[in-house]
């Protein structure tokens, strides 16, 4: 067991602070693997046990073939794996790296209800994958035969680009239209490098863009273009945006120098990592170095702010979170790496100001109890009178997580349709908003969700707007036949 449970430790080499060289942290795996004997992706897959009821595959949101392609890689068969591996999602090796498995495949696997370990399903995935692309099993995008009709995609996230790939394939010319300067979304600027390198990320885009889609990127619909216009020149769109809206904290002195946004800070650092310019990481301003560091939130984001801050060398790292672990809404193995990185976790606690007046020095903290369940079923957390205590602090992170924006003000489209919560309404089949021929998925009509799920939506939709795009033909070559007559 000591093997299996290091695979986990010594898989994600991103667990060595930064200020470890490349050299040192090669050499900690070298011994670490020859001392407990670390098994290969082959002796992971083996120890799948075929059973009848593949929960795994059960709890992907992809439905992904997991146990067919595990013993196929056992087998020793890694390009038939990796094949079965491609033939549910356009980005395995991304969900390989980044998908929660712990609450999904891994975290249903029958042996690891057994109390043996799960077998790790996501490093497998990964490991498949990069052999595939090294050996140049990843095949070119094949277009499909010229349709005649276009596409526009409004975001270049996980959705847009999945739903790129599968339009594509059918034949429609497809232009991806995204306002920064790198197509990706939140793989690109959102997660950082040590989870999600980079390059990883752009060869997938390069992959679509050598295919022939257009990528139309630091373009802004409603500044560059209407929604309307975009309609005007495509056949359908697809609104995959995701959200963005930070969510506030209403607090004194929340307004003060050094308390950022975790979007900020993260894509501060994630282009540095592309060699951008950035000066407010050059000034000091979304640097961690050095630092006293708070990050306020429990989720996936704030668990990339704390191991940010830790590589940038962070004096401290602290992680306020008003629930208990129990009930926090991250990866439990993301809050477990944090930890073994040094981050300290102080649950049960709450900003109730920001000390330091024009330049933050602290967070004052509310001490929290959970209180009766919410509308959730969780339990809702409350301000403890008996607690309160002050933390040191020279650079602060909101990572609450995110709302959608206005996009019906923001794309100038004020009958686009949305849920109480800012979201796009569709329809639960097609797919479509309330303006005929424009559709939506991923985190824009769910809400903040899982990469994962984005690629899900970006294969249904494209089934949806394929089915809708023959319609729409179909009706015009009978307009053309009647004129004729």
């Amino acid at each position: 067991m000591a093997g299996e449970q290091m695979l986990k430790f010594v898989d994600r080499d991103q667990a060595y602070p930064a200020k470890r060289t490349a050299a040192e942290r090669a050499e900690d795996f070298r011994e670490i693997a020859e001392r407990y004997a670390v098994p290969t992706a082959e002796d992971q897959a083996a120890r799948c046990s075929q059973c009848g009821v593949p929960y795994c595959s059960v709890h992907c949101p992809l439905h992904n073939h997991i146990p067919d392609w595990l013993r196929l890689t056992a087998e020793g068969r890694l390009r038939e794996a990796y094949e079965l591996s491609n033939a549910t999602s356009t980005m395995p090796e991304i969900c390989g790296r980044i998908c929660p498995q712990d609450r999904l495949c891994e975290g249903n696997c029958v042996i690891e209800f057994s109390g043996h370990g799960a077998v790790t399903i996501g490093s497998v995935e990964k490991f498949i994958t990069d052999t595939a692309w090294e050996e140049g099993w990843v095949e070119p995008l094949v277009p499909g035969p010229a349709r005649g009709q276009s596409v526009g995609i409004i975001g270049a996230g996980p959705a847009g680009l999945s739903t790129a790939e599968y339009l594509r394939g059918y034949g429609y010319d497809v232009h991806v239209y995204d306002r920064h300067d790198r197509a990706g979304g939140l793989l690109t600027y959102g997660i950082p490098g040590f989870k999600l390198e980079k390059e990883v990320v752009m060869r997938r885009v390069d992959r679509l863009k050598a295919a022939g889609i257009m990528f139309h990127e630091g373009f802004s619909v409603g500044e560059d273009a209407s929604l309307d216009q975009l309609r005007a020149k495509h056949d359908a769109l697809l609104v995959a945006t995701g959200v963005y809206k930070p969510r506030a904290i209403a607090a004194p002195g929340v307004g003060a120098a050094g308390v950022v946004e975790a979007l900020d800070y993260l894509t501060a650092s994630n282009r540095k990592g592309f060699g951008d310019a950035v000066p407010a990481f050059d000034d000091g301003s979304l640097d961690a170095k050095g630092k006293h560091v708070v990050v306020i939130g429990g989720g996936d984001t704030a668990m990339d702010c704390v191991r940010t801050a830790v590589r940038q060398g962070a004096a401290s790292v602290k992680c306020l979170y008003r629930r208990d672990r129990a009930n926090m809404p991250g990866s439990q193995r993301e809050t477990q790496n944090a930890e073994e990185e040094g981050v300290e976790f102080v649950w049960l606690s709450a900003p109730q100001a920001f000390e330091g007046g024009d330049v933050v020095t602290g967070v004052k903290a509310n001490a929290m109890r959970l209180g009766a369940p919410d509308a959730s079923g969780r339990r809702a957390p409350e301000v403890d009178p008996d607690g309160g205590f002050s933390v040191k602090a020279d650079l602060v992170i909101k990572a609450l997580g995110f709302d959608a924006e206005d996009l019906p003000t923001l794309f100038g489209a004020a009958e686009l349709g949305v849920t109480r919560w800012g979201t796009l309404r569709v329809d639960a089949k097609s797919m479509m908003t309330s303006l005929d021929g424009v559709f939506a998925a991923g985190d824009i009509v769910r809400g903040a969700s899982l990469v994962v799920w984005a690629i899900r939506d970006g294969r249904d939709v494209s089934a949806a707007m394929h089915g809708y795009l023959k319609a729409r033909a179909r009706t015009a070559r009978a307009d053309r036949v009647k004129v004729a007559a």
